[in-house]
């Protein structure tokens, strides 16, 4: 055969994953559907039109858990892939124009709270200091693939002392904790520690992006010790970052490690389906109809997509797509980017905040808001009070727009994939308004500096990044589709009932955002097979 390792999709995962395939010596082609790299993390103009030289992340927008490891054995840095942590983390901006950081240094964040949740000091870092304890137990299984519940004989003992060897130390408080955390509800964990509103608020607007389900939902409080987790160079816990250039200059950082290691990638290559012989993948056949040969087929695609779209249906068990079509997908989420003529001046930012320090707010709704908010969109309405993140990148990075022009780029939650009374195509402009007028609310000024916006529903995020249903973790990240779950407790360990066929997307273990763990974990499952 041509190649060792076809792979279909050239994310980020999609990327890592063929990169640690090329340094173990297999030939790789990496096939792409769009005319760029990248996936959902890319970098790319609002409007050409309009703002010519105005780019923004499209999709993903802040660097919060890219695996460390990665970015050293890639040498990502070489190619160019620079991160600026963002300090405060999260900035929550409220209606009585006040703005609330949570700063990574201790006594800044003590003086935050002592002017916002004076009787709340205590608990919020006795809090912190259990969460980053607990998360610190699950950050080892970011690198690895789950564990296999249809193990037998030595191997399911093996499985049985690794786990033990990880949690054995835990005491009875941490794994009381620990199962509070993955099962419980944030709105009732903070209700029950917390007195202040603000406060709530502000650690209710890091803790359910993408996700389905309000914060009293049980499952929501995983949130809080996944965003604990480390990234960044230095392996800081709770890190987040911008990255200069945009998310787009970590895959293309990742394209050129990829290049230097043999591996060929085309773009403008939609692939149309998996070859399969005698239950075995032999390649693919793209949509103009060339067909590609490899012992090894590796899906970046989500689930569905991949079985449901690119395998014919008589190849695989009736069971097995039944239950691949029952993965809770249903994007919840969408974007709205920006090219401003002058900065959002917010309503009560301090005077002493940095460019930097301005650069990002989340405009939050209440804990009970949040809550109607999810079940108007369950319904398929959008909801009476948005929730907006915003991020002003180009206060960060000058490389993004030109002298008298400002990015801003907006995660709007709790979006239905399909509304009840309407369509995304008569209400997309409807939500960019619904946006912009929010924001106008907490700055003034900002409605009236508008010169381009691009609207991105959660269609269009299928539409354009080929995401089913527009879930941009290709797949809901409740407890029953995580770990040893997903995308299917059978077949967790990126292995698929095709021989030769694997995956290493967001679908699988530890699941989305930009952390290039299953690409990581896919390729060394593959090599060790």
């Amino acid at each position: 055969m041509q190649y060792d390792v076809i792979v279909i999709g050239a994310g980020h995962n999609g990327l890592t994953a063929a990169a640690y395939l090329a340094k173990a010596g297999k030939k790789v082609l990496m096939l792409e559907r769009r005319s760029v790299v990248g996936g959902c993390a890319v970098t790319e103009e609002v409007d050409a039109k309009l703002a010519p030289g105005c780019r923004v992340s499209t999709a993903s927008y802040i660097a919060s858990m890219l695996r460390p490891t990665i970015i050293k054995d890639l040498k990502l840095a070489d190619y160019g892939l620079r991160m600026v942590a963002c300090d405060p983390g999260v900035q929550a901006a409220f209606a009585d124009a006040d703005v609330v950081g949570w700063w990574s240094d201790e006594n800044r964040m003590r003086a935050e709270l002592t002017r916002v949740a004076p009787n709340d000091i205590d608990s919020f870092f006795a809090a912190e200091e259990e969460l980053k304890r607990l998360a610190a137990y699950l950050q080892p299984f970011f690198l690895e693939s789950p564990p296999d519940l249809y193990a037998k004989g030595m191997t399911k003992w093996a499985q049985a002392w690794k786990l033990y060897r990880r949690f054995g130390g835990m005491n009875d408080d941490e794994v009381a904790g620990l199962m509070r955390f993955l099962t419980g509800s944030l709105g009732e964990f903070l209700d029950k520690r917390f007195e202040s509103d603000k406060l709530k608020r502000l650690i209710l607007s890091n803790s359910l992006y993408g996700k389905h389900g309000g914060p009293y939902q049980p499952g929501t409080a995983m949130g809080l010790l996944f965003h604990l987790l480390s990234g960044g160079d230095g392996e800081q816990q709770a890190w987040q970052g911008h990255v200069i250039g945009g998310m787009g200059a970590i895959t293309q950082a990742m394209k050129s490690a990829c290049e230097d290691l043999g591996v060929e990638i085309r773009c403008n290559a939609p692939v149309s389906g998996i070859n399969v012989a005698n239950g075995r993948g032999t390649g693919v056949t793209l949509e103009d109809g060339t067909s590609l040969d490899a012992g090894i087929v590796v899906s970046n695609a989500d689930p569905k997509r991949t079985f449901l779209g690119l395998v014919d249906a008589s190849a695989l068990d009736e069971g097995f797509r039944k239950s691949v079509a029952e993965i809770r997908m249903n994007g919840p989420a969408g974007k709205v980017n920006f090219v401003l003529s002058e900065e959002p001046l917010l309503n009560g930012m301090p005077d002493d905040r940095s460019k930097s320090q301005r650069s990002l707010f989340t405009l939050i709704p209440t804990l009970q808001e949040a809550e109607d908010n999810y079940n108007a969109c369950h319904r398929g309405d959008l909801p009476d009070r948005l929730w907006v993140d915003c991020v002003l990148a180009s206060n960060v990075d000058d490389t993004l727009a030109p002298s008298g022009r400002h990015m801003l780029t907006c995660f709007v939650q709790y979006l239905p994939y399909q509304l009840r009374n309407s369509t995304w195509d008569l209400q997309r402009e409807v939500l960019g308004d619904r946006v912009a007028a929010l924001i106008g609310e907490f700055a003034p000024n900002m409605p009236a500096s508008v010169i381009a916006r691009r609207v991105i529903t959660p269609p269009d995020l299928e539409a354009t990044f080929g995401i089913t249903e527009g879930n941009i973790f290709h797949g809901d990240i409740s407890l029953e589709q995580m770990f040893c779950m997903r995308p299917l407790p059978e077949w967790a360990q990126y292995r698929t009932p095709l021989g030769g066929v694997w995956l290493c997307g967001a679908g699988t273990h530890p699941g989305g955002g930009v952390t290039g763990a299953p690409g990581y974990n896919a390729a060394h499952a593959i090599l060790a097979s």
